[in-house]
């Protein structure tokens, strides 16, 4: 297989993904990781290379930004976290998401038993740091400014190793036939680590999401346990 035909397969699988490891690239090109890499180097007008994965090129500089989303159907919001929290055991290990909805569930989990938090998210972390009670553990990486996360392969090798009793989801849409989607390439690994991961999983997100489709696809509705709005 000549390179040319190489990117326009690697193109192709990318629209229907979003986000590729680069040995899954490998395996579905039939070549080497190295092969793959000079690829992706002769041709940055199509792909980008962050932390072991590939994304389309510019994904990685998102127009999203968690300042300009945060008071956004604020109540909405917290209503829906307000009922995400109720499903969670004094001694659970959960997962919460970043974004600008699940962070506020931190208010209101339980402060009773040994809680303990994982997340990448440091607008999640630096509220779980002040609770009394919470284990808290971050997951590491690059970090991204503008949704405050980490990603890379160090933060999913940590996943690899946690047991998860509840994970709690975000997404910037949720569509009937499209599923979840969300704003930033580079967080779609981690939610799909976690959703292999957990025993449980819902997605926490206020009624303005429904219909809506962000360019980062990341699961069906079907792997969710429940979706908890306001």
């Amino acid at each position: 297989m000549k390179k040319a035909e190489r990117l326009e397969r690697l193109d192709d699988r990318l629209k229907d993904a979003g986000v590729l490891h680069l040995s899954d690239a490998a395996s579905h090109l039939g070549v080497s990781e190295m092969t793959v890499r000079r690829d992706l180097a002769s041709a940055p007008h199509l792909f980008s290379y962050l932390g072991g994965y590939i994304l389309p090129a510019g994904s990685e500089r998102s127009t999203y930004r968690l300042d300009a989303e945060a008071d956004t159907h604020s109540e909405a919001k917290d209503l829906a976290c307000q009922k995400a929290s109720r499903l969670v055991e004094p001694d659970d290990t959960i997962f919460i998401d970043c974004g600008t909805t699940t962070p506020r569930m931190t208010e209101y989990l339980p402060l009773s038993g040994k809680l303990t938090v994982i997340t990448y998210a440091m607008n999640v972390a630096e509220r779980v740091m002040k609770r009394p009670n919470t284990n808290l553990i971050l997951l590491g990486g690059l970090f991204h400014a503008s949704s405050q996360t980490f990603s890379g392969d160090e933060a999913l090798r940590s996943v690899e190793r946690l047991g998860i009793s509840k994970a709690f989801l975000s997404a910037g849409g949720l569509h009937s036939q499209h599923g979840a989607t969300c704003s930033n390439f580079h967080e779609v690994p981690i939610k799909q680590a976690v959703l292999a991961r957990a025993g449980l999983s819902y997605l926490v997100i206020d009624s303005s999401k429904l219909e809506k489709i962000k360019p980062a696809y990341f699961a069906t509705t079907d792997q969710f346990d429940a979706v908890i709005t306001e």
